[in-house]
């Protein structure tokens, strides 16, 4: 059973209580007085951006939808193709190619003309025609004449493209915040820094905006390598004639005296020097040496000894006198 008493410091206890919880209140509000003006700016921009969310009558419930479906980018290809193809007139060949690329709505980009040894001409030419286009035209110039060699490739890049997009996004928003600090800087140290950031952001913006337009370039046009040229003369193979081992020795003797010119014009240089060597010395230096004296006069050779004259005949010895 409940006394008077106990029911008063009841009601004496929750009015402690209440009036407590009235003084925290009143701190608490005290205390962080920009807290409700930033949760009712928070509040004012959900509900705005509530009220922008509904359909074009002002109400959540309408027919339309709040949010659209995310359109899909659409698929960015890299397309290229290279094609080598026989034809007898590479120059009309070449001509008809330009006129298809044109028509299409495309260009010629690098073109080089050559001949070979033969003296058949070969043509290289890079065409650069619109992706929708590019089967048809591809598929025109393989009708020009005999395909040697195809080979075409398609490279998805369509992940590359939606980054590239968004990042350029993502860069000019941050370059005109750079911008909007600068009109607001006061102090000199902020417009120099503010000055050196945005320098780097606007270059990083360039480089996304190159990469972009490349992109964008390849995608748009596809690449088609052209090569034409003549098909080669075919010769009968067989046993050689008469006719073919005179026209291979006549080559061969042909060859002979191109050589022997040859190496008697590489030659010549060093002959004419020579003989220029030998002029000089028999008409300058030779007659300008000096003459040595001319040998001795001989000694006149002994002549040869007097022999002995022979004794005059004597008297007969006398003993043969006396015998007679």
């Amino acid at each position: 059973m409940r006394t008077p008493h106990t029911a008063r410091r009841r009601r004496t206890l929750a009015g402690v209580l209440l009036a407590a919880c009235l003084a925290l209140a009143g701190c608490g509000g005290a205390g962080d007085p920009g807290g409700s003006s930033k949760a009712a700016s928070d509040g004012r921009a959900e509900a705005a951006g509530a009220r922008g969310g509904t359909g074009g009558d002002g109400t959540a419930g309408g027919g339309r939808a709040v949010r659209g479906t995310p359109r899909l980018a659409p698929d960015a290809i890299i397309r290229t193709a290279s094609l080598t193809v026989e034809v007898h007139d590479v120059s009309r060949a070449l001509e008809a190619a330009r006129t298809a690329a044109e028509d299409a709505g495309g260009y010629v980009g690098n073109e080089t003309t050559s001949r070979d040894e033969d003296g058949h001409e070969q043509t290289r030419a890079v065409l650069r025609v619109p992706t929708e286009r590019y089967d048809e035209v591809l598929a025109g110039l393989q009708g020009a004449g005999r395909v040697v060699e195809r080979t075409a490739k398609a490279v998805d890049v369509t992940d590359q493209v939606v980054d590239v997009d968004s990042r350029v996004a993502s860069q000019r928003a941050s370059v005109a915040r750079i911008r909007a600090l600068m009109e607001k800087a006061a102090k000199l140290s902020d417009v120099v820094a503010l000055e050196g950031e945005l320098s780097s952001r606007q270059a990083d913006l360039e480089a996304l905006l190159a990469r972009q337009a490349s992109l964008k370039d390849r995608t748009g046009l596809a690449t088609i390598t052209l090569s034409l040229s003549e098909p080669p003369v075919r010769r009968a193979h067989g046993s050689p004639g008469f006719s073919d081992a005179l026209s291979g020795g006549w080559h061969a003797f042909a060859g002979g005296l191109r050589w022997v010119a040859l190496a008697l014009g590489a030659a010549l240089p060093f002959v004419a020097l020579a003989a220029l060597l030998v002029v000089l010395w028999l008409r300058v230096v030779r007659p300008r040496l000096p003459r040595s004296a001319g040998p001795a006069k001989a000694t006149a050779a002994p002549g040869p000894l007097p022999s002995a004259r022979p004794a005059p005949e004597s008297a007969e010895p006398a003993g043969r006198v006396a015998a007679d």
